[in-house]
């Protein structure tokens, strides 16, 4: 297996026809924080909605520390045609000793249903395959998220498991499921 590549201190650009994938910066933080509070963006996360800017602002202190100490990694989505911010995507979790790593992703409500996550996706997934030289990415949704399930199942991935009420959040036990893509390049 080939060394990985978790040095970020040159982040890394990527750009797609529609869309820039850049580093985020805490100017991101208002329009981050109006997708955290959107109940359509973030109906299937399960997780609190922001309290405020502040709290996002931390978030992104928190993913700045991620990208530092190399375990982790998100961009802020750009749309080219109108430089607007419109979400994030990354591998938030970076297992180094299985050179394997969990997806994840936020898209504006006002921009679904156009392909730029799948767009998104594509190309963050050939990151980390050909750049991080990462043997497989797993993601882990909300099985009520069709629309999650079918963008994975569209760009490759496949469904390894369904946990029942292995979660437990706003006071009941949820399920999981997970995808997994494994590189098959190498």
């Amino acid at each position: 297996m080939q060394n990985q590549n978790l040095d970020f201190s040159s982040f890394p650009l990527i750009e797609t026809s529609r869309l820039t994938m850049r580093k985020l910066d805490i100017s991101d933080a208002p329009l981050l924080y109006n997708f955290r509070t959107d109940p359509a963006v973030m109906r299937y996360l399960d997780r609190p909605l922001a309290k405020n800017v502040e709290e996002v602002e931390a978030l992104i202190r928190l993913i700045e520390e991620g990208i530092e100490n190399s375990s982790s990694i998100t961009w802020g989505i750009v749309h080219k045609s109108d430089k607007r911010f419109i979400g994030t995507i990354g591998f938030w979790k970076i297992d180094a000793m299985n050179y394997r790593a969990e997806i994840g992703y936020l898209l504006d409500s006002a921009y679904h249903q156009q392909g730029l996550m799948t767009e998104a996706i594509q190309f963050v997934l050939d990151f980390g395959f050909k750049q991080i030289n990462l043997h497989s990415v797993e993601a882990n949704i909300n099985p009520s998220n069709i629309a999650s399930a079918k963008l994975l199942e569209k760009v490759g991935f496949r469904k390894e498991a369904h946990f029942k009420e292995n979660y437990y959040y706003d006071g009941k036990f949820l399920d999981s499921v997970i995808y997994s893509l494994l590189n098959y390049s190498v």
